[in-house]
């Protein structure tokens, strides 16, 4: 082994030994309380050691840091596929799927134009407007090598995701429980898994409305949220053309578009992890088991991207970004609660 694969290796194993961490930590029961995947506390631990430690870290050890940023950040949207299956469409109805793609398109389209309000900077703009419309903090890793802007742009998109989303997740049941709006338990359903920003805050907010699970809500809900996640891809490669077109024009430099052949990957996973459900003859209790522990593995390689994000986020960028990001954030948040609600009054 040369001196700098060895060196790539040592960065690497620093941040899965981060990684591993904060599996430890997200297993706390007041973690736990708060949603808080191990993705979160992956990127809080490493914007910690961005802001303390970081600057002792041998420089030939970032290759190894940028590898987890690039190469496994993909791998593990791929891997992602495999907690998705066609059949989870059908299951849910049209409806649920007309007001995913309605949020999707509004929240990113709004997104850019009160990013251009607020004269903010077009690639902080839709890494913010992407993980708010889609999955959050998946989105924003999935959209971060199709934007390719720096890691703290990234870090502060995933913030806004952490705020607004954990926000929702206390919100939520509380509204319902209070009879505020006057939806169905099945609009309710649809309407948390359409607007919610992650997948934890959606079943944590379909477990607090629903405790005993008799309503089904959380279940509704999950695969609502997880049709959003599956309309990742096509959104990806959207974005692709869409940026590569925006450079072309403004005569900054024929700009090629960046196809994100592992948005492929994802939707060739979801197609095998399809079939593999439906298939009589496999034992469907060691396929589930086996879909286990590839999800855990795969939300261990995201761990590792989003912690990798976290080293490269001081203090001192997020001062740069300004409170602008937040604000953005804000106004789309808004968009979400009111035009999620007017959709389900009217499609579902």
């Amino acid at each position: 082994m040369t001196d700098k694969q060895a060196n790539t290796l040592h960065g690497i194993l620093l941040i899965a030994l981060f990684a591993l961490s904060a599996f430890f930590i997200a297993d706390f029961e007041w973690v736990k309380r708060l949603s808080f995947s191990p993705l979160i506390v992956g990127i809080i631990l490493g914007m910690i050691y961005a802001n303390t430690l970081r600057k002792y870290m041998p420089a030939d050890w970032t290759p190894g840091i940028k590898l987890c940023t690039k190469q496994i950040l993909r791998t593990g949207i791929v891997l992602y596929g495999f907690r998705l299956t066609i059949q989870d469409v059908y299951s849910i109805g049209l409806p649920a799927l007309w007001v995913d793609c309605i949020v999707i398109a509004g929240t990113i389209a709004l997104g850019m134009l009160f990013g251009k309000l607020l004269k903010m900077d077009n690639d902080t703009t839709l890494m913010t407007s992407t993980g708010a419309a889609i999955c959050g903090a998946a989105a924003v890793l999935g959209a971060e090598p199709v934007v390719r802007c720096e890691a703290h742009k990234t870090a502060v998109a995933v913030s806004t995701v952490v705020i607004f989303g954990t926000l929702s997740m206390f919100l939520y049941p509380i509204v319902y429980r209070m009879g505020i709006l006057d939806l169905t338990t099945q609009q309710w359903a649809i309407y948390t898994g359409g607007t919610l920003h992650e997948v934890a805050h959606v079943v944590g907010a379909g477990n607090a409305m629903d405790p005993e699970g008799s309503l089904h809500i959380a279940d509704q809900a999950t695969i609502t949220k997880m049709i959003r996640v599956m309309l990742l891809a096509p959104v990806l490669l959207i974005m692709a053309v869409m940026l590569a077109k925006r450079s072309n024009g403004a005569g900054g430099g024929k700009r090629k578009i960046a196809v994100p052949w592992f948005a492929f990957g994802f939707i060739g996973i979801i197609i095998l992890n399809s079939l593999l459900q439906s298939c009589s003859f496999i034992p469907q209790e060691g396929l589930s088991e086996s879909v286990k522990y590839i999800n855990s593995f795969d939300t261990f390689l995201l761990t590792m991207a989003m912690t990798a994000l976290g080293t490269d986020t001081s203090i001192d960028k997020f001062k740069a970004a300004g409170a602008k990001p937040f604000v953005l954030a804000l106004m789309i948040y808004a968009w979400l609660l009111v035009g999620g609600y007017v959709l389900v009054k009217i499609l579902v």
